[in-house]
């Protein structure tokens, strides 16, 4: 062996920890980031209750757009960014399949607020975070929404949907399940 690669192969064996350090972490999506920022933003100024949650939670899973289509049988999907004290540290996607009275195309974002590490372990630890499974879930409307203070947060996870366009009618059953892209 030669000078060169006897000096090669310590080199080597020193940077493999980092090379799979950085393989390991999440990349990043400068775009991704700024949209699912900004939305928070704009949800926590017109929300007193998304203000109080959001400085109590211990992450935040924001989904800035999620498209729904369906007549009769239904499907939604969109990508969105998991906050950490305001950072990206993960990156989601949410697919929906829907079954009933339903007909439209509709887009709307939506964040949930994990409120304590056990919430999130739950998210990180499962292959696949399914609403209506695991910790619970609760639906802020704009009535829960008043009430809603830093001394009544009670549960694990809280959602808020935001930003609803299109037209979408019906009745349905549906699944929601959210998954972390590697």
């Amino acid at each position: 062996m030669s000078l060169t690669r006897r000096s090669l192969l310590p080199a080597l064996a020193a940077f493999a920890p980092l090379a799979a350090a950085y393989a390991a972490a999440p990349k990043s999506d400068p775009q991704a980031d700024q949209a699912a920022t900004a939305a928070l933003r704009k949800l926590v100024a017109g929300s007193p209750a998304a203000r109080a949650l959001n400085e109590k939670a211990a992450a935040v899973l924001v989904f800035p757009k999620i498209v729904k289509a369906g007549f009769l049988l239904g499907a939604a999907y969109g990508e969105g960014v998991l906050l950490k004290g305001g950072k990206p540290v993960g990156y989601y996607n949410s697919a929906a399949g829907s079954y009933g009275l339903q007909a439209g195309v509709q887009w709307f974002g939506y964040a949930l607020f994990f409120m304590n590490d056990g919430a999130l372990k739950y998210l990180d630890d499962s292959a696949g975070f399914e609403i209506g499974v695991g910790p619970s879930v609760v639906v802020v409307d704009q009535g829960m929404g008043k009430k809603l203070t830093s001394s009544t947060i009670t549960q694990d996870i809280y959602a808020f949907i935001f930003n609803q366009k299109g037209l979408m009618a019906g009745l349905g059953i549906e699944g929601s399940k959210i998954t972390r892209i590697q």
